[in-house]
């Protein structure tokens, strides 16, 4: 009878010894620890042959689902958790706190200026976002990009909508004034399903999890000598605010879109009254001499 578990070590010890010659001392760590990390997980569930030819096919069918529009990946990481704790380990504590990318970042947002509506379907209650742009010192950041997109108020975003919504819709990519700042028009998005026709989505029907995403709005912020942001902003009492199906509220993200009911105020910001309105401060941290090298 061989020793299973001396002989699991050795290939295991094997491998990560195969990694030896790698130029990169990063992708060598990261490679000898995933290939260790994965041995262990091997040994002590031990599956079954059969099981592990299913997890493959599952993997398998998550690439195949991947194009130019639909990222199964990112939405297998995020349904895992795996994108929220990358994130998390990533943050450094100094600026407005980070959240998931998503799968619809797929396309490039049309440039637009600030005070442009990126509601090109006409949508009911108007809604005007106003975001300032500061350094961790509190100091504006002039000329920060800002790229925006979210769904519409059914929940669907432009990608999903070919047939429907005109390409770049929700969308905009923005810079800011002298003062840091940028506002736009759009509508309120609504929470919505993550993609369930995939193999994620067959995922979590055998695990009985809900696909729902809470209302938010996303955002990823450059500035320079700064690191970059992608965040949220999540709609104030939203459904599934307290079971994002792919773990990504945080407290400080959540925000008020209260009610304006003012003829003045709407004719400054040229829409109609009553409109919804959301303010909110984006925080991006310096970039460090380690990074920037």
């Amino acid at each position: 009878m061989p020793d299973i578990d001396k002989a699991a070590g050795a290939i295991t010890t094997e491998v990560v010894e195969s990694f030896r010659d790698t130029d990169d001392p990063r992708l060598r760590e990261l490679l000898g620890g995933l290939v260790q990390h994965l041995h262990r997980y091997i040994r002590e569930y031990r599956p079954t042959l059969e099981e592990w030819e299913r997890a493959v096919e599952f993997l398998t069918a998550v690439g195949q689902k991947c194009d130019d529009t639909r990222q199964e990946f990112i939405l297998l990481s995020d349904v895992l958790g795996v994108s929220m704790m990358v994130e998390t380990v990533n943050e450094q504590g100094g600026g407005t706190e980070s959240t998931v990318l998503g799968p619809f970042h797929v396309v490039e947002s049309p440039a637009r200026n600030s005070g442009d509506s990126i509601d090109l379907m006409g949508g009911g209650t108007p809604c005007v976002v106003s975001v300032r742009v500061a350094s961790a010192d509190g100091s504006p950041l002039a000329g920060a990009s800002v790229d925006v997109w979210q769904c519409t108020e059914e929940g669907f975003y432009d990608v999903q909508q070919p047939d429907v919504q005109p390409l770049g819709n929700g969308r905009g990519l923005f810079r800011t004034d002298g003062e840091g700042r940028l506002w736009f028009r759009t509508v309120v998005p609504s929470h919505y399903p993550i993609p369930t026709d995939g193999p994620v989505g067959a995922l979590l029907e055998a695990t009985k999890r809900h696909p729902y995403r809470p209302a938010h709005i996303h955002f990823i912020v450059e500035a320079e000598k700064h690191r970059p942001l992608t965040t949220h902003i999540f709609v104030a009492n939203s459904q599934y605010i307290d079971s994002d199906a792919v773990f990504a509220v945080k407290e400080s993200l959540v925000v008020d879109f209260p009610t304006v009911d003012d003829q003045e105020t709407a004719g400054q910001y040229r829409v109609t009254s009553p409109f919804r309105m959301a303010e909110f401060d984006i925080v991006v941290e310096p970039e460090t001499e380690e990074a920037a090298r």
